[in-house]
């Protein structure tokens, strides 16, 4: 794969990993010249599950979709990915193989990085390493309260979650270009694409939010959080 030179270097990359910062500088050294960069088009397949976990992955620009590939061809949204995300799953310690897939939404730009790499460093750099199982840690906890939320709250409530989650912490505002198609959405929720359509339209009715295919602004925040919360 070419290098193709989008984000200069890891030193100088805005949208670099923020545990680089535990390198030392010959350590980041080692990353930049071993990474290699490509773009993405919306849709493309950036990562697919049950291939060889050889790559560490790093978010530069753009918003990406981590998903299980079920059965019967139904996938399950786990994550949107932003620009400084690193995408390195438990398959890389545990069968060297990806656990999940990950496909553009957004226009992106990425580097990937060896796997052997960031061990090595692991092993030399403790601090380094404490941080990776950090990140590790914290995607797990995400996990298990969108589990919770999916096993426990009614539909209504898991689609309010959502559009929080959007709001809060992909976009960080409460009007927001809608990035995810309604079958998207309902593979994030585990529901039904017509679920979604008709409960963004009770929603809407109600004066909680307002939304078409291109964005969604949130009305009464207040009220939606009780939605969340009630399940």
């Amino acid at each position: 794969m070419p290098r193709l030179n989008i984000t200069g270097s890891c030193e100088k990359c805005t949208a670099s990993w923020k545990n680089f910062r535990h390198l030392t500088k010959s350590q980041l050294e080692l990353v930049d010249a071993n990474r290699y960069e490509a773009t993405f088009k919306p849709g493309e397949v950036m990562i697919k599950q049950g291939s060889p976990a050889s790559n560490a992955m790093f978010m530069a620009t753009g918003i990406a979709k981590s998903y299980i590939e079920g059965l019967n061809g139904k996938n399950f949204i786990l994550n949107l990915e932003k620009p400084g995300s690193l995408i390195m799953g438990p398959g890389t310690y545990v069968n060297s193989r990806h656990n999940y897939s990950v496909a553009a939404i957004t226009s992106t730009q990425s580097c990937f990085v060896s796997s052997d790499i960031l061990k090595q460093l692991a092993r030399a750099n403790g601090t380094f390493a404490e941080s990776l199982i950090e990140d590790f840690c914290l995607k797990a906890v995400k996990s298990h309260k969108h589990m919770v939320s999916i096993a426990q709250k009614r539909m209504s409530g898991r689609l309010a979650d959502l559009l929080l989650y959007l709001a809060d912490e992909v976009f960080g505002k409460n009007e927001y270009d809608m990035i995810l198609t309604r079958q998207e959405l309902g593979e994030m929720t585990s529901m039904a694409k017509e679920c979604v359509v008709r409960i963004l339209k009770e929603l809407e009715d109600s004066g909680v939010i307002y939304s078409d295919s291109y964005k969604v602004k949130i009305l009464d925040r207040v009220k939606l959080i009780s939605i969340s919360e009630k399940g």
